[in-house]
């Protein structure tokens, strides 16, 4: 479990500094938002992939609240080991924010300022927890499990284009942007709003699996979001 719990953490810090810092690198090196998007997004999406290579054989690479909560609730991952897992995703998200601000030697802690809750914010979240939880699911029901590093990277690079929001999906990196003001932030009154609406977005995804794939079992779902080496 330890090693679970700090693989986690790491993971979620280090994508956490990825996002937030590549936002930073990209607002400072170019002017065009638009540009600005696409360095953090391909900066997201090749990071993502790494990093899942790099933790899914220890803890699954979960990296996101509502990836174990759907877990647990298909009966992959145990509710208490789920339990564990959401606290240090989220403190790991926090710590990566802050690591991602001294590397680039701005405050440790600035708060963001972003106000992201809109109404087209709010349901793009929906649709990319929802998107990413069902993508995930359905490559473990069919057997290619092996290709979620480079799926996921893919969706979330691909969902910063085709979401208002910019495809946050995530509970724990959505807390962990609050903590820097700066082109990936977002501000604390819009935390809970994106959360609610993240969960929502996990609640349709299950749904949808259960209904396209009825035969996931628990060993199946063992094997989110990579095959784990039983031996740790």
């Amino acid at each position: 479990m330890s090693r679970r719990l700090l693989a986690e953490f790491l993971g979620s810090a280090l994508l956490a500094a990825v996002v937030i810092g590549s936002g930073i690198a990209a607002q400072e090196l170019s002017q065009d938002t638009g540009l600005q998007l696409l360095e953090n997004s391909v900066a997201t999406a090749f990071g993502l992939f790494a990093l899942i290579l790099m933790f899914g054989p220890v803890s699954g690479a979960h990296f996101n609240p509502v990836v174990s909560l759907v877990d647990a609730a298909f009966g992959g991952l145990p509710w208490r080991t789920a339990a564990f897992y959401v606290p240090a995703q989220i403190l790991g998200c926090i710590a990566g924010a802050v690591l991602a601000n001294a590397m680039f030697e701005l405050p440790a802690v600035s708060i963001s300022e972003t106000d992201r809750s809109t109404g087209a914010h709010l349901l793009s979240e929906v649709v990319a927890t929802a998107g990413l939880i069902v993508m995930i699911f359905s490559l473990v029901r069919s057997g290619r499990a092996a290709m979620a590093a480079a799926a996921v990277g893919a969706y979330i690079g691909a969902a910063y284009w085709f979401t208002s929001s910019t495809s946050f999906a995530n509970p724990a990196i959505t807390i962990g942007r609050v903590f820097s003001d700066t082109f990936a932030g977002i501000a604390p009154a819009s935390v809970a709003p994106f959360v609610l609406a993240q969960l929502v977005g996990a609640g349709v995804a299950f749904a949808l699996v259960r209904f396209l794939y009825p035969g996931l079992s628990p060993a199946e779902a063992e094997q989110v979001v990579v095959p784990q080496d039983t031996r740790r």
